[in-house]
């Protein structure tokens, strides 16, 4: 099976549709899949979900599809940095689901591992809990929280063998296995793609069988969200 497409926009067709639920990798602008965002952008689909740690930043990474208003709804953490995010926000023009950091990777996590829900402690007593049920377990009480599982999702690797066997590079693997694990149809980004087998097996950090389609961007732009640099002596 030929999981290797020639572009951005060749490995979306067929597989993004308006009004689905998308996962999009990236915890900033570390490791997102910098050119299947501009490729969702440049295919216009409309009413999108989009599950993500965060939004970008105003025009770039998935702030471009706020910009272009494709997004009816984020799933996030963290929605700071972003203006445009803000203002559909206050305004009513945009739908927020706030979701702990934590729990937003192990509803990805569980949704890969095929488990519907579990329980957390994680915002019991706040409005994270309402309207959730409550069970008690040993004394404590838990919120139980439903798992995710994107119709598709957009993640960034640094190395695929033609399997989809990746390698992740450093702080840019953070959201990106476990989007990757909950997508029913995953597609990937990397910078290199070597011949199955050339990955050592130990240093697989995500097994092919969790990847469908494979696409090269070897110089991505990775833009640093906020700069900050030592003064001089």
């Amino acid at each position: 099976m030929n999981k290797i497409y020639p572009s951005a926009a060749a490995a979306l067709e067929g597989v993004v549709q308006d009004d689905q639920l998308l996962a999009v990798g990236g915890f900033g602008l570390c490791g997102i899949p910098e050119a299947l965002i501009d490729a969702l952008q440049a295919s216009g689909k409309q009413n999108l979900t989009v599950i993500s740690n965060n939004a970008g930043v105003d025009g770039f990474g998935l702030g471009k599809l706020l910009s272009t208003r494709q997004i009816k709804k984020m799933i996030s953490s963290y929605v700071g940095e972003n203006k445009e995010f803000e203002r559909q926000y206050l305004a009513g023009e945009l739908q927020l689901e706030f979701t702990p950091q934590g729990t937003l990777a192990e509803k990805l996590r569980a949704g890969g591992a095929g488990i519907p829900a579990f329980f957390t402690k994680t915002g019991v007593g706040t409005i994270v809990a309402e309207g959730k049920e409550l069970r008690e377990f040993d004394g404590h009480t838990y919120v139980m929280e439903r798992s995710l599982a994107p119709d598709v999702s957009l993640v960034k690797a640094y190395v695929a063998d033609k399997s989809g066997n990746l390698q992740f590079r450093r702080t840019a693997r953070n959201f990106n296995p476990n989007v990757a694990m909950a997508g029913k149809i995953t597609i990937v980004e990397v910078e290199k793609i070597v011949e199955t087998g050339e990955i050592d097996p130990d240093q697989v950090h995500l097994p092919g069988i969790f990847v469908h389609r494979i696409v090269l961007n070897a110089t991505p732009e990775k833009r640093i969200e906020q700069r900050t640099v030592r003064k001089s002596a």
